[in-house]
Protein backbone atom coordinates (compact mmCIF):
# COMPACT_ATOMS: atom_id res chain seq x y z
CA UNK A 1 0.00 0.00 0.00
CA UNK A 2 1.22 3.49 -0.76
CA UNK A 3 1.08 4.94 2.75
CA UNK A 4 1.55 8.65 3.45
CA UNK A 5 1.73 9.56 -0.22
CA UNK A 6 0.68 13.17 0.37
CA UNK A 7 3.39 14.58 2.60
CA UNK A 8 2.57 18.28 2.64
CA UNK A 9 -0.24 18.07 5.25
CA UNK A 10 2.02 15.87 7.36
CA UNK A 11 4.85 18.38 7.25
CA UNK A 12 2.40 20.94 8.56
CA UNK A 13 1.16 18.49 11.18
CA UNK A 14 4.70 17.75 12.28
CA UNK A 15 5.26 21.47 12.79
CA UNK A 16 1.91 22.17 14.40
CA UNK A 17 3.22 22.40 17.97
CA UNK A 18 4.20 25.62 19.67
CA UNK A 19 7.91 24.96 19.06
CA UNK A 20 8.91 24.05 15.48
CA UNK A 21 11.91 22.14 16.83
CA UNK A 22 9.63 19.52 18.39
CA UNK A 23 8.99 16.50 16.17
CA UNK A 24 5.42 15.65 17.16
CA UNK A 25 5.08 11.91 16.62
CA UNK A 26 1.45 11.99 17.70
CA UNK A 27 0.41 14.15 14.74
CA UNK A 28 2.17 11.98 12.16
CA UNK A 29 0.95 8.78 13.84
CA UNK A 30 -2.62 10.10 13.59
CA UNK A 31 -2.14 10.69 9.86
CA UNK A 32 -0.74 7.18 9.42
CA UNK A 33 -3.68 5.71 11.34
CA UNK A 34 -6.05 7.58 9.03
CA UNK A 35 -4.38 5.98 6.00
CA UNK A 36 -4.53 2.54 7.60
CA UNK A 37 -8.21 3.03 8.43
CA UNK A 38 -8.86 3.97 4.81
CA UNK A 39 -7.14 0.78 3.67
CA UNK A 40 -9.07 -1.33 6.18
CA UNK A 41 -12.35 0.26 5.02
CA UNK A 42 -11.56 -0.43 1.35
CA UNK A 43 -10.64 -4.04 2.10
CA UNK A 44 -13.81 -4.60 4.11
CA UNK A 45 -16.16 -2.93 1.62
CA UNK A 46 -14.72 -4.45 -1.55
CA UNK A 47 -13.69 -7.93 -0.36
CA UNK A 48 -15.48 -8.43 2.94
CA UNK A 49 -12.11 -8.92 4.67
CA UNK A 50 -11.38 -7.53 8.13
CA UNK A 51 -7.73 -7.71 9.27
CA UNK A 52 -7.21 -9.56 12.55
CA UNK A 53 -4.33 -9.14 15.00
CA UNK A 54 -3.70 -11.52 17.90
CA UNK A 55 -1.53 -10.22 20.74
CA UNK A 56 -0.01 -12.98 22.87
CA UNK A 57 0.88 -11.98 26.43
CA UNK A 58 2.68 -14.36 28.79
CA UNK A 59 2.13 -13.60 32.46
CA UNK A 60 0.80 -10.45 34.10
CA UNK A 61 3.64 -7.92 33.91
CA UNK A 62 1.98 -4.51 34.48
CA UNK A 63 4.09 -2.65 31.89
CA UNK A 64 3.36 -5.29 29.25
CA UNK A 65 -0.35 -5.09 30.02
CA UNK A 66 -0.27 -1.33 29.41
CA UNK A 67 1.52 -1.78 26.08
CA UNK A 68 -1.00 -4.42 25.02
CA UNK A 69 -3.92 -2.13 25.87
CA UNK A 70 -2.43 0.63 23.70
CA UNK A 71 -2.13 -1.76 20.77
CA UNK A 72 -5.66 -3.11 21.16
CA UNK A 73 -7.01 0.43 21.41
CA UNK A 74 -5.17 1.34 18.21
CA UNK A 75 -6.80 -1.59 16.43
CA UNK A 76 -10.23 -0.40 17.51
CA UNK A 77 -9.58 3.08 16.09
CA UNK A 78 -8.75 1.82 12.58
CA UNK A 79 -11.22 -1.08 12.41
CA UNK A 80 -8.78 -3.97 12.83
CA UNK A 81 -10.16 -6.91 14.79
CA UNK A 82 -7.97 -7.77 17.76
CA UNK A 83 -7.71 -10.59 20.26
CA UNK A 84 -5.69 -10.82 23.45
CA UNK A 85 -4.36 -14.31 24.18
CA UNK A 86 -3.24 -14.34 27.83
CA UNK A 87 -0.99 -17.26 28.78
CA UNK A 88 0.18 -18.30 32.26
CA UNK A 89 3.53 -17.02 33.53
CA UNK A 90 4.84 -20.57 34.01
CA UNK A 91 3.94 -21.82 30.51
CA UNK A 92 6.54 -24.15 29.01
CA UNK A 93 8.57 -23.26 25.94
CA UNK A 94 7.00 -26.14 24.00
CA UNK A 95 3.45 -25.13 24.89
CA UNK A 96 4.11 -21.52 23.91
CA UNK A 97 5.54 -22.72 20.60
CA UNK A 98 2.41 -24.74 19.90
CA UNK A 99 0.16 -21.74 20.58
CA UNK A 100 2.17 -19.62 18.14
CA UNK A 101 2.22 -22.34 15.48
CA UNK A 102 -1.54 -22.83 15.78
CA UNK A 103 -2.14 -19.10 15.34
CA UNK A 104 0.20 -19.07 12.34
CA UNK A 105 -1.84 -21.86 10.74
CA UNK A 106 -5.18 -20.12 11.38
CA UNK A 107 -6.29 -18.40 8.13
CA UNK A 108 -8.51 -15.98 10.07
CA UNK A 109 -5.44 -14.49 11.80
CA UNK A 110 -3.42 -12.00 9.77
CA UNK A 111 -0.99 -10.66 12.34
CA UNK A 112 0.61 -12.15 15.46
CA UNK A 113 2.46 -10.14 18.09
CA UNK A 114 4.28 -11.83 20.96
CA UNK A 115 4.59 -9.20 23.68
CA UNK A 116 8.17 -8.98 24.92
CA UNK A 117 9.97 -9.41 27.23
CA UNK A 118 9.03 -12.97 28.13
CA UNK A 119 9.55 -14.48 31.59
CA UNK A 120 13.16 -15.46 32.24
CA UNK A 121 12.64 -19.20 31.68
CA UNK A 122 11.51 -18.65 28.07
CA UNK A 123 13.69 -18.01 25.01
CA UNK A 124 12.13 -15.13 23.08
CA UNK A 125 14.23 -15.58 19.91
CA UNK A 126 13.19 -19.21 19.46
CA UNK A 127 9.59 -18.34 20.33
CA UNK A 128 9.38 -15.62 17.67
CA UNK A 129 10.66 -18.11 15.09
CA UNK A 130 7.46 -20.14 15.59
CA UNK A 131 5.41 -17.28 14.12
CA UNK A 132 4.88 -17.29 10.37
CA UNK A 133 7.17 -14.63 8.90
CA UNK A 134 4.17 -13.39 6.90
CA UNK A 135 2.22 -12.76 10.14
CA UNK A 136 5.17 -11.40 12.14
CA UNK A 137 3.90 -7.84 12.44
CA UNK A 138 6.69 -6.94 14.88
CA UNK A 139 9.23 -7.72 12.14
CA UNK A 140 11.46 -9.76 14.48
CA UNK A 141 11.42 -13.13 12.68
CA UNK A 142 14.87 -14.02 11.36
CA UNK A 143 13.47 -14.32 7.83
CA UNK A 144 12.13 -10.78 7.93
CA UNK A 145 15.36 -9.44 9.43
CA UNK A 146 17.33 -11.32 6.77
CA UNK A 147 15.15 -9.98 3.98
CA UNK A 148 15.63 -6.49 5.40
CA UNK A 149 19.39 -7.01 5.00
CA UNK A 150 18.77 -7.64 1.28
CA UNK A 151 16.53 -4.54 1.13
CA UNK A 152 13.52 -6.61 0.13
CA UNK A 153 10.02 -5.33 0.87
CA UNK A 154 9.12 -7.04 4.17
CA UNK A 155 7.36 -6.55 7.47
CA UNK A 156 9.89 -4.28 9.16
CA UNK A 157 10.40 -3.78 12.91
CA UNK A 158 7.87 -1.18 14.01
CA UNK A 159 10.02 1.34 15.85
CA UNK A 160 12.70 1.80 13.15
CA UNK A 161 10.06 1.90 10.42
CA UNK A 162 8.13 4.45 12.46
CA UNK A 163 11.24 6.62 12.76
CA UNK A 164 11.76 6.45 8.99
CA UNK A 165 8.12 7.40 8.40
CA UNK A 166 8.50 10.37 10.74
CA UNK A 167 11.61 11.48 8.85
CA UNK A 168 9.72 11.26 5.57
CA UNK A 169 6.76 13.18 6.95
CA UNK A 170 9.00 15.96 8.24
CA UNK A 171 10.90 16.12 4.94
CA UNK A 172 14.25 15.16 6.47
CA UNK A 173 16.81 14.30 3.79
CA UNK A 174 18.46 10.96 4.56
CA UNK A 175 20.49 10.47 1.39
CA UNK A 176 24.11 11.43 2.01
CA UNK A 177 23.48 12.37 5.64
CA UNK A 178 25.87 11.35 8.40
CA UNK A 179 23.72 9.24 10.73
CA UNK A 180 24.69 7.84 14.12
CA UNK A 181 22.68 5.10 15.85
CA UNK A 182 23.41 4.68 19.56
CA UNK A 183 22.31 1.17 20.53
CA UNK A 184 22.54 -2.11 18.64
CA UNK A 185 19.53 -4.13 19.77
CA UNK A 186 17.69 -6.39 17.36
CA UNK A 187 14.51 -4.44 18.13
CA UNK A 188 15.78 -0.98 17.17
CA UNK A 189 19.49 -0.37 16.65
CA UNK A 190 20.50 -2.95 14.07
CA UNK A 191 17.40 -2.72 11.84
CA UNK A 192 17.50 1.09 12.17
CA UNK A 193 21.03 1.11 10.79
CA UNK A 194 20.02 -1.13 7.88
CA UNK A 195 17.11 1.13 6.93
CA UNK A 196 19.33 4.21 7.00
CA UNK A 197 21.96 2.50 4.84
CA UNK A 198 19.22 1.39 2.44
CA UNK A 199 18.16 5.04 2.12
CA UNK A 200 21.76 6.09 1.36
CA UNK A 201 22.87 7.55 4.69
CA UNK A 202 26.43 7.03 5.94
CA UNK A 203 25.88 5.20 9.22
CA UNK A 204 27.87 4.69 12.42
CA UNK A 205 26.54 2.31 15.09
CA UNK A 206 27.65 2.95 18.68
CA UNK A 207 27.27 0.63 21.68
CA UNK A 208 28.51 0.08 25.23
CA UNK A 209 32.07 -0.61 24.08
CA UNK A 210 32.31 2.43 21.81
CA UNK A 211 35.20 4.70 22.71
CA UNK A 212 34.58 8.46 22.74
CA UNK A 213 30.81 8.24 22.39
CA UNK A 214 30.49 12.01 22.65
CA UNK A 215 32.79 12.46 19.65
CA UNK A 216 30.68 10.13 17.49
CA UNK A 217 27.45 11.79 18.61
CA UNK A 218 28.90 15.18 17.76
CA UNK A 219 29.38 14.15 14.13
CA UNK A 220 25.75 13.12 13.59
CA UNK A 221 23.47 15.08 11.30
CA UNK A 222 20.80 12.48 12.11
CA UNK A 223 21.02 10.94 15.59
CA UNK A 224 18.94 7.99 16.82
CA UNK A 225 19.41 6.96 20.45
CA UNK A 226 17.94 3.66 21.69
CA UNK A 227 19.74 2.41 24.79
CA UNK A 228 17.27 2.55 27.67
CA UNK A 229 19.80 4.56 29.69
CA UNK A 230 18.15 7.75 30.96
CA UNK A 231 19.73 10.92 29.55
CA UNK A 232 22.84 9.07 28.40
CA UNK A 233 23.44 11.55 25.58
CA UNK A 234 24.19 15.02 26.90
CA UNK A 235 22.86 18.07 25.14
CA UNK A 236 26.26 19.64 24.57
CA UNK A 237 27.48 16.53 22.73
CA UNK A 238 25.02 17.15 19.91
CA UNK A 239 26.05 18.81 16.68
CA UNK A 240 24.27 22.15 16.14
CA UNK A 241 21.45 21.70 13.63
CA UNK A 242 21.20 17.92 14.08
CA UNK A 243 17.91 16.02 13.94
CA UNK A 244 17.47 13.76 16.98
CA UNK A 245 15.17 10.77 17.49
CA UNK A 246 15.02 9.70 21.13
CA UNK A 247 13.66 6.14 21.31
CA UNK A 248 14.24 5.51 25.03
CA UNK A 249 11.75 6.06 27.81
CA UNK A 250 12.44 5.74 31.54
CA UNK A 251 10.88 7.02 34.73
CA UNK A 252 13.27 9.09 36.85
CA UNK A 253 12.13 10.87 40.02
CA UNK A 254 8.51 10.54 38.97
CA UNK A 255 8.92 11.94 35.45
CA UNK A 256 9.36 10.30 32.06
CA UNK A 257 12.66 10.97 30.33
CA UNK A 258 14.38 9.69 27.22
CA UNK A 259 17.93 8.66 26.43
CA UNK A 260 18.83 12.26 25.49
CA UNK A 261 19.18 15.23 27.83
CA UNK A 262 16.20 16.95 26.24
CA UNK A 263 16.27 20.53 27.55
CA UNK A 264 19.97 21.02 26.80
CA UNK A 265 19.65 19.32 23.41
CA UNK A 266 16.73 21.54 22.43
CA UNK A 267 19.05 24.55 22.41
CA UNK A 268 21.22 22.99 19.68
CA UNK A 269 19.04 20.85 17.41
CA UNK A 270 17.11 21.52 14.24
CA UNK A 271 14.48 19.10 15.52
CA UNK A 272 14.05 16.49 18.26
CA UNK A 273 11.37 14.00 19.31
CA UNK A 274 9.94 14.54 22.80
CA UNK A 275 9.49 11.80 25.39
CA UNK A 276 6.69 10.92 25.58
CA UNK A 277 4.86 11.82 22.35
CA UNK A 278 7.63 11.30 19.82
CA UNK A 279 8.68 7.85 18.66
CA UNK A 280 6.24 5.87 20.83
CA UNK A 281 3.05 6.80 18.94
CA UNK A 282 4.79 6.01 15.65
CA UNK A 283 5.62 2.50 16.87
CA UNK A 284 1.97 1.66 17.58
CA UNK A 285 0.75 3.22 14.32
CA UNK A 286 3.33 1.21 12.38
CA UNK A 287 2.12 -1.99 14.02
CA UNK A 288 -1.33 -1.25 12.58
CA UNK A 289 0.24 -0.53 9.18
CA UNK A 290 2.10 -3.86 9.29
CA UNK A 291 -1.11 -5.70 10.19
CA UNK A 292 -2.86 -4.26 7.15
CA UNK A 293 0.14 -5.07 4.94
CA UNK A 294 0.16 -8.66 6.21
CA UNK A 295 -3.55 -8.95 5.44
CA UNK A 296 -3.07 -7.62 1.92
CA UNK A 297 -0.24 -10.09 1.37
CA UNK A 298 -2.39 -12.99 2.55
CA UNK A 299 -5.02 -12.07 -0.04
CA UNK A 300 -2.49 -11.22 -2.77
CA UNK A 301 -3.73 -7.64 -2.92
CA UNK A 302 -2.28 -4.16 -2.97
CA UNK A 303 -3.85 -0.74 -2.44
CA UNK A 304 -2.67 2.05 -4.71
CA UNK A 305 -4.33 5.46 -4.80
CA UNK A 306 -7.42 4.17 -3.04
CA UNK A 307 -7.95 1.12 -5.28
CA UNK A 308 -7.39 -2.59 -4.73
CA UNK A 309 -5.20 -4.34 -7.28
CA UNK A 310 -4.01 -7.92 -7.59
CA UNK A 311 -0.46 -8.14 -6.26
CA UNK A 312 1.52 -9.09 -3.18
CA UNK A 313 2.67 -6.16 -1.03
CA UNK A 314 6.01 -7.74 -0.16
CA UNK A 315 8.01 -10.74 -1.29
Amino acid sequence: MTFLANLEPLKLAANSGSDPRILDGRAVAAALRDEVKLGVDILREERGVIPKLVVVLVGDDPASQIYVRHKVRGCEVVGIESERRILPHDISQDTLHQVLRDLSADPSVNGILLQLPLPDHLNDIIAVEQISSFKDVDGFHYKNLGRLMSWASVLEPCTPRGVMTLMKARGIEVRGARAVVVGRSMVVGRPMAQMLVRDDATVTVCHRHTRDLAEHVGQAEILIVATGVPELVKGDWIRPGAVVFDVGISRVDGRLVGDVEFDAALERVQAITPVPGGVGPMTVATLLENTLRATLKAHKLKIEYGALIEAGDFE
